[in-house]
């Protein structure tokens, strides 16, 4: 039987979602949680890996088992051997031939900034402060250049394995909200640092320091080393990836 499962995490005290053998992961902690449930070792896919500090707000994953348990009691038991900072919200069987990561269409990711003169303290964890005023409709504006499918070297970590930078983004909005400005992107896929290396790339247009077409700029010449510093993790959530309807997974996941 394959089992789909959505996870929430705060990923500030984890080195990232991929198991590790020597540091905290989240894949590792929900493998040992759910083998617990299990009584026997689980292995688990997941829909998109996370860096260290990045959170979760529904990263889906798939393990198969033989072991009979309804989805409450994957839900509830799982939870109970997690530590506080996961939590799994939902549990179901899905056809074999379901894949959290191959059958995901697209992926979304969520930057947050406190733009306010104070840094934060309740929400420190979960955004990331700029003392200097931005100007959203003109980060919106820059950013509309990343619609479409291009080459991300620019915004590409040097240690990013991926085959090609080709990506295609679907999405892409800044928008303001009182003291926050968030950033959300959807993509087909997205390359190592992607998303940071992009927000700290918006950062200097929404100050004033660079224009709105520096950016096109930056995507055209594929020179990571011009491009905006990568912005902190804090900030930085996977909303979660999307799959098309006939899955039966989730409204929250489904395309």
């Amino acid at each position: 039987m394959r089992i789909a499962l959505g996870i929430e995490y705060d990923g500030t005290d984890f080195s990232g979602w991929q198991r590790l053998s020597h540091r905290p992961s989240v894949q590792g902690a929900l493998e040992k949680a759910l083998s617990s449930v299990a009584a026997q070792p689980v292995e688990v896919t997941c829909a998109g890996r996370t860096d260290a500090g990045v959170h979760g707000r529904c990263q889906v994953v798939h393990f198969d088992t033989e072991v009979q348990r309804d989805p409450r009691g994957w839900v509830l038991g799982t939870c109970a051997n997690l530590p506080t900072a996961v939590a799994v919200l939902w549990a179901m069987p899905v056809a074999d031939a379901f894949h959290a990561r191959f059958s995901a269409r697209s992926r979304r990711y969520c930057y947050r900034i406190l733009n306010r003169p104070v840094r934060a303290a309740l929400d420190a964890r979960y955004v990331t402060w700029e003392r200097q005023p931005l100007d959203a409709e003109r980060m919106h504006e820059a950013a509309q250049v990343l619609r479409g499918e291009h080459d991300f070297t620019a915004f590409r970590a040097i240690a990013c394995q991926a085959a090609h930078a080709r990506r295609e983004v679907l999405a892409v909005s800044v928008r303001r909200e009182d003291e926050q400005v968030s950033i959300e992107i959807e993509a087909n896929a997205f390359l190592h640092h992607m998303v940071r290396n992009i927000v700290g790339s918006l950062l200097p247009i929404g100050r004033g320091e660079r224009e709105p077409g520096w950016l096109a700029q930056l995507l055209a010449g594929r020179n990571r080393e011009v491009a905006g510093p990568t912005a902190p993790a804090s900030g930085l959530t996977f909303i979660g990836p999307r799959y098309e309807p006939h899955w039966g997974l989730p409204a929250a996941v489904t395309a």
